[in-house]
């Protein structure tokens, strides 16, 4: 389906190594962020009190939040669970106070029978920071197995320079991502993490779609050179991209201003994702291949010849 054609290929890559440039300074800024900030983690990582407390009325989560801050709980998660009757509460780990999972749930909910009489503690769950730390190890294994299985992926379906560049552009989305969270200090959750491993999927699908059309062209054009038809190739599925990714980002939208609390970093990454994802497809996918060298010989098999010198169909 397409909702326009373009007839004229559009150079993309002409601009190649000046937009690259800038991917490489947005790279560059991530990682130093990344290793002067770091990232704010969640208590899903770092250890916490996870409270689940119940209200009669419908709860005021901007109430419960001030009043959580207001008993030294800045970095608190407030949110509703459920309905919106019942509110979670994660409170950080705080070994430096000395103070117990049981002492914090007990002071937080005396706060908040001060401001609402119906509050009732209805759960009371501590996560340890050794907890914490196994979610963060096994977090980053499964995104290094997601990469180790997207290149041998690619390498298997098209060539070992397109996986090269398909995996470089991936790990500068996720870079990025991350080096977003880390500059302006966003809370790194579960949810999070999830949506930085679904970005990978969304970015490496647009990349096959480049590749393929790539390899198709190849087949096709036979004068064309290598850089003509990766311009073809992209400027083909642009109405594709836009209908893909327009109305995955409206999805998205949705979440960002209607998700409330609990969707609210995810979708930011996932925002984040796309719009990288579709950038980094377009100007580092398919120019990094195209430095590599990628030809029409790795990807379309020579035609055979017979004994009387006539060629042979394949």
């Amino acid at each position: 389906m397409e909702f326009f054609r373009i007839k004229r290929d559009i150079p993309f890559m002409r601009h190649a190594l000046v937009l690259n440039a800038v991917s490489v300074v947005t790279f560059l800024l991530a990682v130093f962020f990344l290793a002067t900030r770091g990232l704010h983690l969640s208590i899903e990582f770092t250890g916490g009190t996870v409270m689940e407390v119940s209200y009669e009325q419908s709860a005021d989560l901007g109430k419960v939040r001030t009043t959580v801050e207001s008993l030294g709980y800045p970095d608190a998660l407030v949110q509703n669970f459920g309905t919106s009757h019942d509110v979670m509460i994660r409170l950080p780990l705080r070994e430096a106070a000395g103070q117990s999972s049981a002492a914090q749930s007990e002071h937080v909910m005396q706060g908040l029978k001060a401001a609402d009489a119906s509050a009732t503690l209805r759960r009371v769950e501590f996560v340890g920071p050794q907890v914490g730390k196994e979610l963060f190890t096994d977090g980053a294994m499964a995104l290094l197995f997601v990469i180790v299985g997207i290149i041998v992926y690619l390498a298997i379906r098209f060539e070992w320079k397109f996986a090269v560049a398909a995996i470089i552009a991936n790990l500068h989305d996720v870079v990025i991502i991350l080096g977003f969270f880390a500059a302006f200090q966003w809370e790194f959750s579960l949810s999070v993490l999830a949506a930085v491993l679904a970005v990978l999927g969304y970015s490496v699908n647009e990349s096959v779609v480049i590749f393929d059309r790539i390899r198709e062209y190849f087949r096709k054009i036979r004068k064309a050179n290598t850089r003509e038809i990766i311009d073809k190739a992209i400027t083909s599925t642009i109405s594709r991209t836009i209908i893909t990714h327009g109305s995955t980002q409206v999805m998205v939208l949705s979440m960002l201003l209607f998700g409330g609390p609990t969707l609210h970093y995810f979708a930011v990454a996932l925002t984040i994702g796309i719009l990288f994802g579709i950038y980094s497809s377009v100007f580092v996918a398919a120019a990094v291949a195209m430095w590599l060298g990628v030809k029409r010989e790795d990807l379309v098999k020579p035609v055979k010849k017979k004994d009387d010198g006539q060629p042979e169909l394949p």
